[in-house]
């Protein structure tokens, strides 16, 4: 009779998870130093296209970029990145990554909202509700508007901070 451990089988499989993960890891370091500046502006852009491709002269006249070469830079640079995709002049989005300043952002639809956006209208919300069913003037509805009011407050300011940073 034979006997043979199953942890031998993982281990090798576990190695190269291991393997992979770090592959992944140092593939968005690098996506992470390159999408920066006007190569963010175009990547945005791609991503926010009302049609699934876009052209090099597209990009340029909507970013105000002085030549189409520079657009077709930006657009070859996310290209060696892995994120778009070049067919026949056009070029499409392949691939969608949070960096920086896109971590700050949900994706709803075609529409990209301030992930705090979401945090505020619920904090308006409860706080309208709150005054509208206030019973009485007490220390714990004082601290309750309090509250209500200054959390809707910062939120509010710091959806208006992430939609002044977007690229």
């Amino acid at each position: 009779m034979r006997l043979t451990c199953p942890y031998l089988v993982t281990i090798p499989s576990f190695a190269l998870w291991l393997s992979v993960a770090s592959q992944e890891q140092s593939d968005s370091v690098k996506v992470a130093s390159e999408l920066k500046g006007n190569t963010l502006r175009v990547y945005w852009y791609v991503m926010n296209a009302s049609q699934q491709t876009v052209g090099v002269r597209e990009v340029q006249r909507a970013l105000n970029f002085s030549s189409p070469t520079l657009a077709l830079y930006h657009l070859d640079k996310l290209k060696d990145l892995g994120l778009v995709s070049k067919e026949s002049g056009e070029y499409r989005l392949i691939k969608e990554v949070k960096v920086d300043v896109l971590k700050q952002f949900l994706k709803l639809g075609t529409w990209f909202v301030p992930r705090f956006a979401l945090y505020a209208a619920l904090f308006t919300v409860l706080f309208v509700y709150y005054v509208l069913i206030l019973p009485d003037l007490s220390v714990y509805t004082l601290f309750g508007l309090i509250f209500g009011g200054a959390g809707s407050a910062i939120f509010w300011f710091e959806t208006w901070k992430a939609w002044r940073q977007q690229p």
